[in-house]
Formats: C-alpha cells, sequence, structure tokens
C-alpha cells in the first residue's frame, strides 16, 4: 500500500469532492484519479477496495471538521450561559456550511454506510466520538443539560444542515435565528 500521506489527503479530497456532486454510485476510483488529476490506478494503490475508500473518506471528512483549538478555548473560556452554547453551535453550523460540498459528501456517506456495515462501523466511530467531544465540552463548560439535550441538538443541527444544503422546505426562517431557538427551546428550561 501506498504511504505518501500528503497524496493520500488529496486523493481523499479528491473523492470528496466526487462523493459531494456525484454521490456514492459515482464515487469510483478512477473518477477519483481523474478529479485528483493523477494517473489511472493510483487511488487503488492507497485505498484497496471501495470500503477502504469510503472510511479514508469518512475520516477526512472529520479532520477537515475539526474545530479550530483556538476558537474552542475562547468558548470554554466564557461564563456558562445560553449565550455561549448558541455562539458555540453558532460555530458548528458555520464551520460545516463553508464547506457546503464536504457536508454534502458526509450526508452521502452517511446514506451509504447504511448499506455497508463496514462503512458503518467506521464511520459510526468517528460520528460517536464527535458527538462525545461535544457532550464532553458541553460538561466541561458547565453548560445547563448533558447528553441527551446535546443529542437533541445534533439531530436538530442535522436537520438544519440538510434543509440548507439540499433540497430545502424553504419555511424562510434565517439560519440564526433557528440555532437560537434551537439552543432556548432544547437546552434553555434544563437544570444542570
Amino acid at each position: 500500500m501506498a504511504r505518501n500521506v500528503e497524496r493520500r489527503a488529496a486523493l481523499a479530497d479528491a473523492g470528496l469532492r466526487v462523493l459531494a456532486a456525484t454521490g456514492a454510485r459515482g464515487l469510483t476510483h478512477r473518477a477519483v484519479d481523474a478529479e485528483a488529476g493523477v494517473p489511472t490506478g493510483t487511488a487503488s494503490n492507497y485505498f484497496r477496495s471501495r470500503d477502504a475508500l469510503l472510511g479514508a473518506l469518512g475520516e477526512r471528512i472529520m479532520e477537515r471538521f475539526a474545530p479550530d483549538e483556538q476558537v474552542l478555548a475562547e468558548l470554554g473560556a466564557r461564563e456558562p450561559s445560553l449565550e455561549l452554547f448558541t455562539d458555540y453551535l453558532r460555530y458548528i453550523v458555520e464551520r460545516t456550511t463553508r464547506q457546503p460540498d464536504l457536508t454534502r459528501a458526509l450526508i452521502e456517506l452517511r446514506l451509504e454506510a447504511a448499506r455497508r456495515p463496514d462503512l458503518a462501523r467506521i464511520l459510526g466511530d468517528t460520528l460517536r466520538r464527535g458527538y462525545r467531544d461535544d457532550v464532553a465540552f458541553h460538561l466541561a463548560s458547565g453548560l445547563p443539560g448533558g447528553a441527551f439535550e446535546v443529542a437533541l441538538l445534533h439531530y436538530a443541527v442535522d436537520g438544519l444542515l440538510l434543509d440548507l444544503l439540499g433540497t430545502s422546505i424553504e419555511a424562510g426562517f434565517d439560519p440564526d435565528d433557528v440555532v437560537v431557538a434551537f439552543v432556548s427551546r432544547l437546552v434553555g428550561g434544563v437544570d444542570r
């Protein structure tokens, strides 16, 4: 297996672009090679199977979506409040909508994982780790609620992202107003 870390990341990024543009059905090793501008067969040297390619894309998405540690430190240094939690949720929505193709690729991967047990295991581990990190931040920041409220917010934000980046219901609400409502309604009345 090829070991060039930079090339592997570039191929994974090309795979994410293909996935976002064409969906899982259009994701092939050849399509990744073409998108990356490398010789045919290069992607298969790095990702021996379709499951290996899909798993690597799931890992790469999370690398690229990783929060800025400085932003987290600044948020974590603030006094616990609904405003802090609202700003944290705003930061999540901003990070995921700043790169719409990346979020679309994640949605595609999550759907594909429903059909591929190996991908479900890899992607599920990655998603659960992100959820646990969010719960840890929430608890360490002294915010009201706990794991259940963070899960509710994940479910709500996933729906908002799907609406913002997919076919929308076009309800006409400002996404920031929606984020504020998520926090106030899902966490605002919860005691620690």
